[in-house]
């Protein structure tokens, strides 16, 4: 199982979770960040490091959330990794 990246995170990409992450899962987007779900060692550090309160347990996704689920699976295979924190002025 793996954590996801919903709605709350689009447009804003806040990279506070990206910096706990230890497994270096999470990819860069146009609009978001996404969580490789391959990657995702279900650690939980980013779910408190997330200003959007955007990041949930693929289990826990409220249901009009759900469709984020097969978008972090689609995108994070397509998108860059990120390891940095950057600056909102920056995204």
């Amino acid at each position: 199982m793996a954590h996801v990246v919903a709605e709350p995170c689009c447009d804003c990409k806040y990279t506070e979770c990206v910096v706990v992450c230890p497994a270096g899962c999470f990819r860069e987007g146009g609009r978001m960040l996404y969580i490789h779900p391959d990657d995702c060692i279900d650690c939980e550090a980013c779910v408190p490091a997330c200003p959007a309160n955007a990041i949930y347990h693929e289990d826990q996704l409220p249901v009009e959330w759900i469709p984020y689920r097969d978008l972090n699976a689609t995108m994070a295979r397509q998108c860059k990794a990120i390891v940095e924190r950057r600056s909102v002025a920056n995204n």
